[in-house]
């Protein structure tokens, strides 16, 4: 795929725990980035529409991805729902907060619904930034430029850090713990 990928935080896993794992999204190959990078299971939430594309909506049914409705805030809820049962009984949860890819390769601004989940389901954040995959395919483009790609796992941000922040307090500070991490390169 002409990705040389670099890695760094993996010392700040536990295996055993379950996390919201969470970072930036700037391209379409995030999907296969982030499970390479990040060494443990995990259920990812998908956007309801790829769910009916050829092929890739077979592969995120099958691996069993939560689809999220992103205009449909009750359909949102309720997915929502579903992955804080599955984080409740101990998998790990994956969702990209910007809700969509990047289009200027700068970190976008977060929706509320992953922070409403990490403090219902008084789960530890796991950030994470990627860094260089905008500039190997960035949306709207087919050209795949090769090139270093970096993974920067961040420190979990435990629930007891978080559980009398408001949801903005935690979305902010989530953003601005992965937007530090999206620039180490």
């Amino acid at each position: 795929m002409g990705i040389k990928l670099v890695v760094s935080g993996k010392e700040y896993i536990q295996p055993n725990k379950p996390y919201l794992i969470m970072g930036n999204h700037q391209s379409l190959f995030d999907i296969f980035v982030i499970p390479a990078a990040i060494p443990i299971c995990f259920v990812g939430v998908e956007a309801a529409y790829h769910f009916s594309l050829p092929v890739w909506g077979y592969l995120i049914s099958k691996w069993g991805c939560i689809p999220i409705e992103r205009d449909n805030l009750q359909k949102a809820v309720l997915s929502l729902e579903t992955a804080k049962k599955i984080l409740l009984s101990g998998m790990n949860i994956g969702i990209l907060p910007e809700g969509h890819r990047t289009l200027t390769g700068k970190l976008g601004s977060f929706k509320k619904g992953p922070f409403y989940l990490a403090k219902d389901a008084q789960a530890d954040i796991l950030p994470f930034g990627i860094n260089g995959l905008f500039n190997y395919n960035p949306k709207g483009s087919v050209i795949l430029t090769p090139g270093k790609v970096k993974v920067s796992i961040g420190r979990p941000i435990p629930y007891s850090s978080f559980k009398d922040l408001s949801v903005e307090e935690l979305r902010k500070l989530t953003f601005d713990r992965i937007c530090t991490l999206s620039q180490q390169f």
